[in-house]
């Protein structure tokens, strides 16, 4: 109806009768707003960001997924096939490291036990993921590579195409295809390999018996054990990424919080705090962020110190494994912290040193002045050796050192929760010995004492005689006597003790599992646990030293070089270039070497990585602004970022517009439809931001101001009808008169 016979059919109502007809003025008024909006443009656009990828080569998912143990990244259709350069990235697993570099080679280190670091032939490769045991590659061609353990089929990929992402569980395998479905392989006990009905999906994060999807829409789904409500996420909006811990899963939102479900007996859930985090990584027990500066923030399990990323600077990646916690640098370069990276190999720096020793993480120096050094993991205060002095002898346990002094006293520092650092009442101690969880020493008159942990009577050494020298493993104790024989006691289930028969013994060393002795003619004998071939000593001949480590066997021959076998769990066979070394020393992950003159040589997984350039590639995020709103972080200017880097975008409408959605290359953003919003550099960007009249808010405003002339109407309306009204009165009145 026109607003000009509203307004006359108004002023004809008596106000006696306006009351029976006052229900027409709400469809006069919505007709008057109608009238109104299709009087004025439907939209407005407004230029404002910028992201630009060769043809087809967008991405649509933009984060790294690190879950335990898991590393990959998300791409759309045809992205992976065709880029020029790879993006650099690392994945971390349960006991390895994988670095993909800039030219499609693959790098790997750390437990190779089951052949999961043979990467060495791999090209071609656009991402990798690490599952628990195993490691996989995507080809630019859209087909899958693996390698490492296949007990339960994790490894059965050779048939995949049209891949774009991958991601791996701890024994399941999982991989996102170009039309948004998914498929899986490896152990289905919690039914995680279920994801064929999955669509839309775009990412995907595995974790130890659950699988998680993320949808284009920024929902999420999960199949697989829910025992924790590690699959809970079926209320999750706004999500850019997902990542799967052991029982846990955590999601990035757009506007840079982050969310998580599941165990939480560590705090790795505890991330309700975290803002402006543009990826995140999640490990066994542990959750890693990734901020925009280059810092890195994470929360939960730390007893091998794994979230002691807190120096870290210049990160562009992050990755989580079980036990460590990996870092790409802007520069290429990887950092590490955790199980393998506690510093135990830092010893570059040392000089005037007399005698070394290693345990699991943590590597110790007795100097010629008496003194004490010692490097790596230290959360026990076991390198706490600072004020040692008048040192004659170290040994290093598992979380404690001991050391011997020049009066025949003893100290030690460490743990001490069985005892095993008991030893302030020791005297005419002549060597000592660490084991796990206790400690041994040798007296001048051949007998010997124990403290700490005997649940296996590996301290029951009270009986012995006549002993030369000694050595202590995870829950065994040896002894070796004057005449060459050697005796043992404790636990016996691998062999370690099984050292009756052995004569013309010179030196012992004792490992967690297994026990080795040099005979007088330089040749060695070893016995128990030999997983990884650590006993396959038969065949040395000039040794002159041995040293057992948890799974490598060391030996010095005379010429001062070194042989080791067994597994070589992260560099520490790299001992081939040594030479004029005196003494050796064995770790968990580590080996060290004594020179001649007085320094210290290590090897292992930190000096490996250390060795590690992925290389770098950048490339270019053009961003301009417009009348109608504009680009306020990062800005509104050229940037240069690394291959790889997640930026965050946000755009903010002026006053009478509102944010509409991302167009042009809009695969490449995280969510089209959020001002707020994150993508990942993988090439030259050019997006468009749209802005779009307000009509909520216009429209509220016609809307105010059509009821207020309606009212300003009817209330002039009512003061005529009463005035006139009055007047009728008094003309009444008059005409009785």
């Amino acid at each position: 109806m026109p607003t000009k016979n509203i307004l006359v059919k108004l002023r004809r109502y008596k106000i006696g009768t306006f009351t029976k007809n006052k229900r027409m003025l709400l469809p006069a008024l919505f007709a008057i707003i109608l009238v109104f909006s299709l009087m004025l443009p439907t939209w407005v656009t407004a230029a404002s960001a910028t992201l630009q990828l060769p043809d087809g080569q967008a991405i649509t998912c933009f984060g790294v997924d690190s879950a335990s143990p898991a590393s990959s990244v998300a791409l759309s259709k045809a992205s992976v096939m065709e880029e020029e350069q790879v993006t650099p990235m690392v994945a971390a697993g349960f006991t390895h490291t994988v670095g993909l570099k800039s030219d499609g080679t693959v790098v790997a280190i750390g437990n190779n036990f089951v052949g999961q670091c043979n990467v060495d032939d791999w090209t071609d490769i656009v991402r990798v993921a690490a599952g628990g045991y195993h490691t996989v590659g995507l080809k630019s061609d859209g087909t899958v590579v693996a390698v490492g353990s296949n007990s339960d089929g994790q490894c059965n990929v050779g048939n995949w195409t049209d891949i774009i992402q991958v991601t791996a569980g701890i024994y399941h395998t999982v991989g996102v295809k170009a039309d948004g479905t998914v498929v899986a392989v490896g152990w289905n006990g919690g039914n995680q390999c279920n994801v064929s009905d999955w669509t839309d999906i775009i990412q995907v994060a595995a974790g130890y018996g659950h699988t998680v999807g993320l949808r284009s829409d920024g929902t999420v789904v999960a199949v697989g054990y829910n025992g924790f409500g590690q699959s809970d996420v079926g209320d999750w909006r706004n999500i850019v990424q997902v990542a799967a811990g052991s029982y846990y899963t955590v999601g990035l939102k757009a506007d840079g919080t982050v969310v998580a479900v599941g165990d939480n007996a560590y705090g790795q859930c505890n991330v309700e705090d975290w803002t402006n985090v543009i990826q995140i990584a999640a490990g066994d027990g542990h959750t890693a962020g990734l901020k925009p500066d280059g810092t890195v923030v994470a929360v939960g399990r730390n007893d091998n110190g794994q979230c002691h990323s807190e120096g870290w600077t210049d990160i562009i990646q992050i990755a989580t494994g079980g036990w460590h916690t990996v870092g790409l640098k802007a520069d290429g370069t990887v950092v590490a912290v955790g199980r393998s990276y506690y510093g135990q190999c830092d010893v570059s720096g040392w000089t005037n040193i007399s005698r070394i020793a290693a345990n699991v993480m943590h590597t110790v120096g007795l100097k010629n002045d008496g003194t004490v050094v010692a490097v790596g993991w230290n959360s026990y205060g076991q390198c706490d050796v600072g004020n040692w002095t008048d040192i004659i002898g170290i040994a290093a346990g598992f979380r404690h050192t001991v050391g011997l002094k020049a009066d025949g006293t003893v100290v030690a520092v460490g743990n001490n929760t069985d005892g095993q650092c008991d030893v302030g009442n020791w005297t005419d101690i002549i060597e000592v010995a660490a084991g796990s969880r206790h400690t041994v020493g040798l007296k001048a008159d051949g007998t010997a004492v124990a403290v700490g942990w005997n649940d296996y009577e590996q301290c029951d050494v009270g009986n012995w005689t006549d002993i030369i020298g000694i050595g202590a493993g995870s829950l065994h104790t040896v002894g070796l006597k004057k005449d060459g024989t050697v005796v043992a006691v404790g636990n016996n289930t691998d062999g370690q003790c099984d050292v009756g028969n052995w004569t013309d013994i010179t030196h012992i060393s004792v490992a967690s599992y297994n026990t080795v002795g040099r005979k007088a003619n330089g040749t060695v004998v070893a016995t128990g646990q030999n997983y990884y071939g650590q006993c396959d000593v038969g065949n040395w001949t000039d040794i002159t030293q041995v040293a057992a480590g948890s799974s490598q066997t060391v030996g010095l021959k005379a010429d001062g070089t070194v042989i080791v076998v067994g597994g070589d769990a992260g560099g520490q066979y790299a001992i081939n270039s040594w030479t004029d070394i005196a003494q050796v020393a064995a770790g968990s992950y580590h080996t060290v070497g004594r020179k001649a003159d007085g320094t210290v040589v290590a090897a292992g997984p930190e000096i490996e990585l250390a060795k590690w350039n992925l290389g770098v590639v950048e490339y270019t995020l053009t961003i301009s602004g417009s009348p109608n709103g504009s680009v306020t972080t990062p800005g509104e200017s050229v940037f240069t970022y690394n291959a790889g880097v997640m930026v965050r975008l946000i755009a903010e409408p002026e006053k009478g517009y509102r944010f509409v959605n991302w167009t042009g290359d809009a695969d490449t953003i995280a969510n089209v439809n959020a001002a707020t919003t994150i993508i990942a550099m993988h090439g030259d960007y050019a997006i468009t931001a749209n802005f779009a009249v307000n009509w909520l808010l216009i429209g509220g405003i016609i809307a105010a101001v059509v009821v207020a002339v309606g009212l300003a109407i009817l209330f002039m309306r009512r003061r005529r009808a009463a005035r006139t009204k009055r007047q009728d009165r008094k003309r009444a009145a008059r005409k009785k008169h």
